[in-house]
């Protein structure tokens, strides 16, 4: 019985200990955005501008391929259907509606999320394996500041 509430209260304690190391993170990230420029360090719009066309604009190419495939069994299963009541002339407006309205955002928001998310993941876990975030630490530097000159 022992061994189980400390089994528990070991998954608690850490289950909290993340969550408090994703506020943290949170809240640095809005100081750096919204308190830092104001107390003389710099925004960096550039490197905003960049991680934006690496998330979205790049995304574009396999975010155009699936949603025509989408847009394609879409097309056929509303025919299939349609043509049972005469209505098949419907099939475009009916494909074209679901896909701006309903189904677009989500493809977007899923293909973009999964894609960014799991580069962002290679990356970062790429530089711990290569020890290149301990060694920012070893030297006292923060890594979510962290900022080289060389970098776009």
């Amino acid at each position: 019985m022992t061994g189980v509430l400390t089994q528990i209260g070991q998954t608690a304690l850490n289950t909290l200990a993340y969550l408090g190391g994703l506020v943290k993170l949170g809240l640095n990230a809005a100081s750096y955005v919204f308190v830092a420029p104001f107390r003389g360090k710099p925004l960096r719009l550039g490197r905003g501008i960049s991680q934006a066309m690496e998330v979205g604009v790049r995304a574009l190419p396999i975010l155009s391929l699936i949603t025509f495939f989408i847009g394609l069994i879409l097309a056929l299963q509303a025919a299939y259907e349609l043509k049972k009541f005469g209505a098949i002339n419907f099939v475009a407006s009916a494909v074209v509606i679901s896909m701006s309205r309903e189904l677009g955002p989500l493809i977007t928001a899923i293909v973009v999320i999964g894609r960014s998310g799991s580069a962002f993941a290679a990356e970062l876990g790429t530089m711990k394996v290569s020890e290149e975030i301990d060694a920012l630490e070893t030297m006292a530097i923060n890594p979510v500041q962290f900022h080289p000159s060389f970098w776009p």
